[in-house]
């Protein structure tokens, strides 16, 4: 770049270079004060203290750059006392501004930080607009700084951005639908940080780590990370778990299938076994006297248990199972219980238990639900009832043998 001689103040004496010889020795020492001695007495001072604000402050570096911005100023505010070319005035004006803008984003960014550790943040999360903040930030400083370089007005460039809207649109599409997609997140609360959401079309599902404008970071269960655009994620369906995780229930819905070869009216030897079991003596004994009441005034003789009211042993175990359950400390009381049967298909009969745990943490909601179909599988034969199951190699040498 050329020198413009015209601007030069030429006063070549003893005194100019005194003075400026003078000039630099004051940024000098400016700079390693504001560096070695107030930046330090700052930190010492904030250490002090017992919020945390001031340490992600420091932690940020939102002071660190202001050493440099101290001498630069000095050296601005004497320009007219020294011999300084134009263009290296510009180039001043141009260093403040980057260090003013470098200030600006550590600042966002410890925003950022200091919201993170309030209760508000697990409500809302602003990354993404502390991105769109940063993001402007750069821009605007970006035209300052050419401006300054070109030595014209930074009015000038912004207000030309008027004629660039429609490139500009097309350019940071991805962001202004990001930015959209963020506003949808905020406002409608369809998930936040921390929440578990699964969204099979994308392979994804855990544990949310991060929203940002651009993305959002999963978690999956086998600790893999998956990156999914914002936008995208938004206009496609997913399931967030977080209001089963608020309920304090989660849903077990499993089916035990019976071989219906194994359903039958139960026999005096079969009612007998069953007014043994404590949870459901009491039922056995209160049915039995309404069967013999309700028999008897119809005058029926249910010799076969066909004629009139019977038990049957299908019966009497789902009734086993939903006492059980009711005595199961780990379920949930007041949600939906229920222990029913289901349309009879080739597996057999399903006998289908939909309650809720009380402990949506999910390995211990596993073993809530590993230990109820346990028991439950230990004690069918008790019932003379079998689970129906495919056969085995095992059943085949029975046969063949």
């Amino acid at each position: 770049m050329k020198i413009d001689y015209n601007d030069l103040k030429v006063l070549i004496t003893d005194s100019e270079y005194l003075s400026a010889i003078i000039l630099m020795l004051i940024c000098y020492i400016s700079f390693l004060f504001s560096k070695k001695v107030m930046l330090k007495f700052l930190s010492q001072i904030f250490k002090r203290t017992s919020t945390q604000i001031d340490d992600i402050l420091i932690g940020r570096g939102v002071f660190e750059k202001i050493p440099y911005l101290v001498p630069l100023l000095i050296l601005y505010g004497s320009r007219s006392s020294v011999v300084i070319v134009a263009t290296v005035e510009r180039f001043l004006l141009s260093i403040i501004a980057l260090i003013i803008i470098l200030t600006i984003n550590s600042l966002t960014n410890a925003l950022g930080e200091i919201y993170l550790k309030s209760k508000l943040s697990q409500r809302l999360n602003i990354k993404s607009y502390l991105q769109v903040i940063k993001l402007i930030n750069n821009i605007l400083g970006t035209i300052i700084i050419i401006a300054f370089l070109l030595g014209k007005s930074p009015t000038l460039f912004i207000s030309g951005l008027g004629a660039l809207t429609a490139v500009l649109l097309l350019v940071f599409k991805d962001t202004i639908l990001s930015l959209v997609s963020s506003l949808q997140i905020s406002s409608n609360r369809l998930f936040k940080t921390g929440d578990w959401i699964e969204a099979s079309q994308f392979g994804a599902d855990g544990n949310i780590i991060e929203i940002a404008l651009h993305s959002v970071k999963i978690q999956n269960w086998d600790k893999t990370i998956t990156s999914i655009p914002t936008n995208s994620l938004v206009n496609s369906s997913f399931k967030n778990w977080s209001g089963m995780t608020e309920s304090g229930g989660r849903r077990i819905k499993r089916s035990l299938n019976i071989d219906m070869s194994t359903i039958k009216f139960c026999d005096k030897e079969l009612l007998n076994k069953f007014l043994k079991f404590d949870l459901i003596k009491d039922y056995v004994e209160s049915k039995l006297s309404e069967i013999e009441f309700e028999n008897k005034n119809k005058n029926v003789i249910n010799e076969l248990g066909v004629n009139g009211r019977s038990l049957t042993n299908i019966g009497t175990f789902r009734v086993y199972i939903e006492c059980y359950l009711k005595d199961n400390t780990k379920i949930h009381k007041n949600m939906t219980f229920l222990v029913r049967q289901l349309t009879p298909a080739r597996n057999g009969l399903p006998l289908e238990i939909y309650v809720f745990s009380n402990d949506t943490n999910w390995a211990n909601y596993e073993k809530i639900q590993a230990d109820i179909f346990d028991h439950l599988l230990a004690v069918i034969p008790k019932f003379d009832l079998r689970i129906f199951q495919d056969p085995t190699g095992s059943d085949f040498q029975k046969v063949n043998s």
